[in-house]
């Protein structure tokens, strides 16, 4: 598949419109009822970078203070503000104030993941975007300790889709890890890469 035919089957496997009623998320990964609770509208950018070779996913850690995620790996994007006119303008303000990715690089909105719910109390709405080199990053310190690529390619691979549990406030809790490197993406980061991964590839997501 080349480069033009691969951008499309990305367009056509995401949804066209943020207005979504459908909520995935953590508690869907840990094979749990969701819980009804009043949630912070936030929403992360999933930005497709067009390398030469490959499509990338750019990706951040978390600096360890932060309140709440601390020292995660993470789209870059926040809570929405008053201001922002739609979940795309929160995800790329965001983007401009954490890791300096501005505006004009992401080049095309290619379309949404599912909204997803995170224990912590977020429904996270994904932006999917294009983003054309070559740009410079400009990290806030405060909040992101680095930005690296993924190779889309090593994400959409099912191998790479570990499923793991853990012991959470009482309850066994299965969440996603994607290792990359000395890397571990985890928890809802990796949840929505899996999920993208299996809409891209035809493939249901059985969680």
């Amino acid at each position: 598949m080349n480069r033009s035919e691969l951008r499309e089957q990305i367009r056509r496997c995401l949804h066209p419109t943020h207005d979504l009623e459908a909520i995935t998320g953590d508690f869907a990964v840990a094979g749990m009822e969701r819980e009804e609770r009043t949630l912070m509208p936030a929403a992360v950018l999933v930005p497709l970078v067009e390398r030469t070779e490959d499509y990338t996913v750019l990706l951040t850690q978390r600096t360890a203070h932060l309140e709440h995620h601390g020292g995660q790996i993470s789209f870059p994007g926040g809570r929405a503000e008053d201001e922002d006119a739609s979940p795309v303008h929160t995800a790329l303000r965001e983007a401009e104030e954490e890791i300096g990715l501005q505006r004009r690089h992401v080049v095309e909105i290619a379309g949404f993941l599912d909204l997803y719910q995170t224990v912590t109390g977020f429904l996270v709405t994904p932006v999917v975007g294009f983003v054309e080199p070559p740009f410079e990053l400009s990290l806030d310190a405060f909040e992101v300790a680095e930005a690296f690529e993924v190779p889309l390619e090593f994400i959409l691979d099912p191998v790479n889709h570990e499923h793991r549990s853990m012991f959470y406030k009482g309850q066994q809790r299965r969440y996603y890890v994607i290792p990359y490197q000395d890397r571990y993406i985890w928890g809802a980061t990796a949840a929505m890469l899996v999920g993208f991964a299996r809409r891209l590839t035809g493939n249901p997501l059985s969680l």
